[in-house]
């Protein structure tokens, strides 16, 4: 069919004579289609769900109407705490004067769903985590097993790790609120472990999409036993990360830009564990005035 007949065809008539085309063709062409994209992890060796992007939104009309009343009454909670006491709800001489701070702390089962809870059992791996309260309903116990073998779909090399963090606080219309630790130098933990190595790690809001996985980190080593253990983390000693490798090129931490706080395990020794938190908090320790632990190199002009 020339251009010029092309051109002088209705919108139907042009979809009946695509349609009739494409029928002329033999059974092994096939018309070409735009692969859709995934919206979420999909495990090595399981078939692609062909979904359209919005068949996984949920357009419930009840349910908008019901964030609407929370989102105005967020707004409207933290318009007046800003304006009456002061900068999220605390007063100008605390924050000035502020040496010590319970970031997260564990005093009941809501405080349990501000972190989520991950393994290699996500991915097809063995083993398991479970996230509860202590025994007295003011600590919280994260315990489970390691199990070190992939799983078997061929793809999949290497597993065995556990994994807790927080998720991002969210204000208003899911504003992103970021915590500012800029008065403070050390990330204090009261936790009682069973002496594995840990790796904690504190997430930043970075400027660009692929920074989404970067991570500063550092280890935690707990002694095991009945006791507790105050650890102070000075934020100079964290290293920039990406999906666990290190950074050539390293930077402080973005104390003004932080979004979450985590733990992970992954030592490869297989079995039992668990680790007990009381509070996670930040402090200011005069004594300590490093600024950054390790070498941060300089291009060449």
């Amino acid at each position: 069919m020339s251009l010029a007949n092309i051109t002088s065809l209705t919108s139907r008539k042009l979809l009946r004579s695509v349609h009739q085309q494409q029928q002329l063709l033999p059974t092994s062409i096939v018309p070409f289609t735009a692969p859709r994209r995934a919206l979420k992890y999909r495990r090595p060796g399981t078939p692609p769900e062909n979904k359209f992007p919005w068949e996984y939104i949920n357009f419930n009309f009840a349910k908008g109407v019901e964030g609407i009343k929370r989102n105005f009454v967020l707004l409207k909670k933290e318009f007046f705490d800003t304006l009456t006491i002061g900068p999220k709800g605390k007063s100008l001489q605390e924050h000035v004067f502020e040496q010590n701070r319970v970031v997260w702390e564990f005093r009941g089962p809501e405080s349990l769903k501000q972190w989520v809870v991950s393994s290699d059992h996500d991915i097809g791996g063995k083993s398991e985590v479970h996230w509860k309260l202590g025994r007295n309903g003011t600590t919280c116990l994260l315990h489970g097993t390691l199990n070190s073998s992939p799983p078997k779909d061929g793809e999949t090399r290497y597993s065995g790790y556990c994994a807790l963090r927080s998720q991002p606080q969210l204000g208003a219309f899911d504003k992103k609120i970021l915590h500012d630790w800029t008065s403070f130098n050390s990330l204090h933990l009261r936790v009682r472990g069973d002496g594995r190595p840990w790796m904690v790690h504190i997430g930043t809001d970075m400027y660009f999409s692929h920074q989404h996985d970067d991570l500063y980190c550092y280890f935690l080593y707990t002694r095991g036993g009945p006791y507790w253990q105050d650890v102070m983390i000075p934020f100079s000693k964290f290293f920039l990360t990406y999906r666990g490798r290190i950074h050539d090129q390293q930077h402080p931490v973005w104390l003004d830009k932080v979004t979450s706080v985590g733990f992970t395990l992954g030592d490869k020794a297989d079995g039992h564990f668990q680790l007990e938190i009381d509070f996670i908090g930040v402090s200011k320790d005069y004594a300590h005035t490093e600024e950054f632990a390790y070498e941060m190199y300089k291009k060449n002009p």
